[in-house]
C-alpha cells in the first residue's frame, strides 16, 4: 500500500470525524499528510466544535490510528482498491455531491465506478410482482450499457442486481459495512457474484459492522454515482424517499414505478409521482431521459483526459473495412471496425483496442442512436451497416 494512501486510511478512520469535519480538515491544511504534520495548536484551532475535555483524548486517538486490517484486506486479492477522493479513479460525479466520501473502499471492477449507471432503490418486504418488474427493467437497462447500481439489501435491492446480472450486465453493490463483511449473510452468494460481474463498493473501513445509521450514508452515495434513481414500490415512510430526495438534491433524475392504490408499498411512488418523479413503465421510460446523460457526461470526461488523441491498437482481423463516413470520429470507425459483424461484448472489444468500458460504451450508445449498432440479449452489440 503507497504510503498516500496509508495516510488517506488513518485520516478516515479517525474516531468521531464525520464528513463535514473531514472537508473543513482538508480545506484547512490541504491534505491529510500536511493534517498529521501539523502543530496541536493549528488543528485545535480548526476543530473548535471539540470541548477541551475530550481535546487531547482525540489527538491522541488521531496520532495512534490503526489501519493494519485495511492494509492486510488490501493485499490480499487484486482486485481490492482503496480509492481516495483526490484520485483520477474516484468518480466525478460522487464528487460533485454537498458530503462526498474521503475514501471508497472497491472490490471488483473498479473502473465501473466511472460508468454510467442507474439507482435502483425499494422495499426489503417487497412482493414478488414488484421483484419480477425490477428484474427485467435492469435487464433491459443493462443491455444499452448502464450498470444498474443498489445496494445489496433484500427485496427490490437483491432482484435489481439479479436482474442486471442475469442479462449479462455490469452491476454495483454499495454497502453500509466493511468490505470484509456480507450484509444480509443470506446474500453472500450473490455479494460473490457482483464481484465477479461488477464491484461491491463502501465508505466504511475494513471490520466495520452493521449500524443502522450508516444505511442512508451509504444511500447518498448510492444516488451520488448514478445518473438517475429508479424507486420500485416503496411505502410511505419508506428510506427509498428519502434517497429519491437526496437524488432531486443531487441534481439527479428521479423514476417512480406506480402501482395498485390498494398495495400500501405503491403509496411511497405515488407521492413521488405527485411531487415530479417520472412515472415508469419501460426501460424506454428511463433510457430516454439516461442516454443523452450518459453521452454527454462521457464527452466531458474525453475532453477532461484528452481522448481525441487515444492510440488505437491494431485490431485482430485487419482485414475488415474501415469506414470512412465523415460524421464518424477516427475513434468510432476503428470501434466499427473491431466488432465486424458478429455479435460481440464489451469484453471482446477491450481486447481489441486500447480504450476504457466507459469510452467504449459511450461510443456505443452513441453509434446505436445513429443506427449504425444494435444490441442483443446477453449484453452483446452487433453492427449494422
Amino acid at each position: 500500500m503507497e504510503e498516500r494512501v496509508k495516510t488517506w486510511c488513518r485520516f478516515n478512520r479517525i474516531s468521531g470525524l464525520g464528513i463535514k469535519s473531514g472537508m473543513e480538515i482538508l480545506a484547512t491544511f490541504g491534505s491529510p499528510e500536511a493534517f498529521f504534520a501539523a502543530s496541536d495548536a493549528d488543528v485545535r484551532k480548526c476543530l473548535t466544535q471539540i470541548d477541551e475535555k475530550h481535546w487531547q483524548q482525540w489527538r491522541k486517538h488521531a496520532k495512534e490510528v490503526d489501519i493494519t486490517l485495511d492494509i492486510e484486506w488490501l493485499e490480499k486479492a487484486e482486485n481490492r482498491h482503496i480509492i481516495t477522493i483526490d484520485d483520477a479513479r474516484y468518480p466525478p460525479l460522487l464528487k460533485e455531491i454537498s458530503d462526498p466520501p474521503l475514501l471508497l473502499y472497491v472490490m471488483g471492477e473498479v473502473e465501473l465506478l466511472n460508468f454510467p449507471q442507474l439507482g435502483i432503490v425499494g422495499s426489503r418486504q417487497s412482493t414478488q410482482g414488484g421483484e419480477q418488474f425490477c428484474a427485467s427493467i435492469c435487464a433491459n437497462i443493462v443491455e444499452k450499457g448502464i450498470v444498474i447500481t443498489s445496494g445489496m439489501a433484500l427485496g427490490i435491492d437483491g432482484a435489481a442486481h439479479r436482474g442486471a446480472l442475469a442479462a449479462g450486465g455490469k452491476t454495483l453493490a454499495v454497502v453500509g459495512t466493511g468490505l470484509d463483511r456480507v450484509y444480509p449473510a443470506r446474500h453472500r452468494e450473490l455479494a460473490y457474484q457482483i464481484v465477479e460481474n461488477g464491484a461491491i463498493v463502501s465508505e466504511f473501513p475494513i471490520g466495520t459492522g452493521v449500524r443502522q445509521h450508516h444505511f442512508p450514508r451509504r444511500n447518498r452515495i448510492i444516488s451520488g454515482l448514478s445518473l438517475g434513481v429508479l424507486v420500485v414500490e416503496a411505502s410511505i415512510q419508506s428510506g427509498s424517499l428519502i434517497t429519491a430526495k437526496q437524488a432531486a438534491e443531487q441534481g439527479r433524475e428521479v423514476f417512480a414505478v406506480p402501482g395498485s392504490v390498494f398495495n400500501p408499498l405503491s403509496k411511497g411512488c405515488h407521492a413521488l409521482i405527485r411531487e415530479g418523479a417520472k412515472l415508469t413503465e419501460s426501460a424506454e421510460d428511463i433510457l430516454e431521459e439516461l442516454l443523452p446523460l450518459a453521452l454527454a457526461g462521457q464527452a466531458l470526461l474525453n475532453t477532461a483526459n484528452d481522448v481525441e488523441n487515444v492510440n488505437i491498437k491494431s485490431v485482430k482481423d485487419s482485414s475488415l473495412p474501415i469506414e470512412a463516413e465523415s460524421d464518424l470520429t477516427p475513434e468510432q470507425v476503428q470501434l466499427l471496425s473491431a466488432m465486424g459483424y458478429d455479435p460481440c461484448r464489451v469484453d471482446d472489444l477491450l481486447e481489441r483496442l486500447n480504450l476504457t468500458i466507459a469510452e467504449i460504451s459511450a461510443m456505443l450508445l452513441m453509434l446505436e442512436l445513429d443506427g449504425r449498432v444494435q444490441s442483443l440479449p446477453g449484453g452483446r452489440f452487433q453492427r449494422l451497416n
